[in-house]
């Protein structure tokens, strides 16, 4: 059977392709390595709570065009993003803001918030940050760096904050108002019921193979497809041909408990490098489940990656930039390839960009 578009892999990119030439009347199949549809945003119903298997999920933005698109698959509820970053036994709220820095030094205006920021960035006296450490310092004081983002961000990328590039922090978001809401963004919330059923209405009626590693088949799939939409790997789709881009990955250890309530937000950031996750996610704060009198919880580690684990967080500095560019290349010579989505065009990407991206493609490709 002859299929105008293969399209590998059912995540977001790929099943909102997929939707959009189905409903032009284009003939589709879906290919899925894993067990089940929705990729990295796969929710699972355990015990009424829907548990995000692969890190927690919130969507957001400022498109009104996206908001309403997605709006068509599931009713979102008003979900507001209120992490709480945890340092031994000290809270405190995030994004940085009046709360934060009350807790931390007792101020109560932003005047003299303000103040003691600007006090320790001029202590620190750093006029060009030479590695990650330094940026940070010279953007909110050593006291916010110590205790907020040092350790966390260690733990992330796997080695010590001096030896990591100034660039990856570009900023960090200081608000110097009474406000726990972490994205400034218009529309905000989580599918109640979860993300796996806007996967499975996007992918109605639409060929889906589950199970299915393109690699074992390549053969096959390269023939049965006028073209391919491949939200893989793109290194890995050239056989490393140029060398291998470089990852994150993260281990996820998920545990129900026999209790109403575990630690009171759905999201509590471990923020020393001493404890070996990054955060805590409880999951049915995310949703209405509160009265389940029990509760399921999931520590996240960060990981050094090898071809064995899920690729989470694409690497882009230089070295893996110029290498990306190779296969970006290799690709645009090849009409019947085309590259989507986080893994695809090697960039991290939020929930609401891969709609964009997505989209976009669909009115040049179709």
């Amino acid at each position: 059977m002859k299929y105008d578009y293969l399209i590998v892999g059912s995540g977001l990119f790929g099943s909102i392709f997929a939707y959009e030439a189905n409903k032009r009347g284009k003939k589709c199949l879906v290919i899925e390595k894993r067990s089940h549809i929705g990729g990295n945003i796969y929710t699972e119903n355990v015990e009424g709570i829907q548990v995000h298997k692969y890190g927690a999920h919130i969507f957001h933005t400022s498109n009104k065009e996206v908001w309403e698109y997605i709006n068509q698959f599931a009713e979102f509820n008003r979900y507001t993003n209120s992490p709480v970053a945890r340092y031994k036994d000290e809270l405190y709220n995030m994004p940085f803001n009046m709360n934060t820095f009350h807790a931390l030094w007792g101020v109560i205006t932003p005047e003299e918030a303000k103040q003691k920021i600007e006090e320790e960035k001029k202590e620190a006296g750093i006029t060009e940050p030479k590695n990650l450490e330094e940026q940070a310092i010279s953007l909110v004081g050593k006291t916010i760096y110590e205790k907020l983002v040092k350790g966390y961000t260690e733990k992330q990328w796997g080695r010590k904050a001096t030896e990591l590039p100034s660039f990856i922090i570009k900023r960090l978001p200081v608000r110097f108002i009474y406000d726990n809401n972490y994205f400034n963004d218009s529309y905000q919330g989580i599918p109640i019921g979860g993300y796996t059923q806007i996967i499975e209405k996007m992918l109605d009626g639409i060929e889906v193979r589950l199970n299915y590693d393109y690699f074992d088949h390549k053969e096959e799939m390269n023939q049965i497809s006028d073209k391919i939409i491949f939200t893989g790997q793109i290194d890995k789709f050239y056989d490393y041909k140029f060398g291998e881009l470089e990852y994150r990955s993260l281990r996820f250890e998920t545990e129900i408990l026999n209790t109403i309530n575990y630690q009171g937000n759905a999201v509590v950031n471990y923020t020393e490098y001493e404890v070996p996750y990054t955060r805590i996610i409880e999951h049915k704060h995310f949703d209405n489940t509160k009265d389940i009198n029990k509760t399921i919880i999931t520590r996240e580690f960060p990981a050094k990656w090898d071809k064995d684990k899920e690729p989470y967080y694409t690497i882009n500095d230089e070295r893996n930039t110029n290498l990306y560019n190779k296969y970006k290349e290799l690709s645009e010579k090849d009409n019947k390839i085309i590259f989507g989505g986080r893994l695809g065009q090697y960039k991290y990407f939020d929930m609401d960009k891969v709609i964009i991206e997505a989209l976009n493609f669909v009115k040049q490709e179709l």
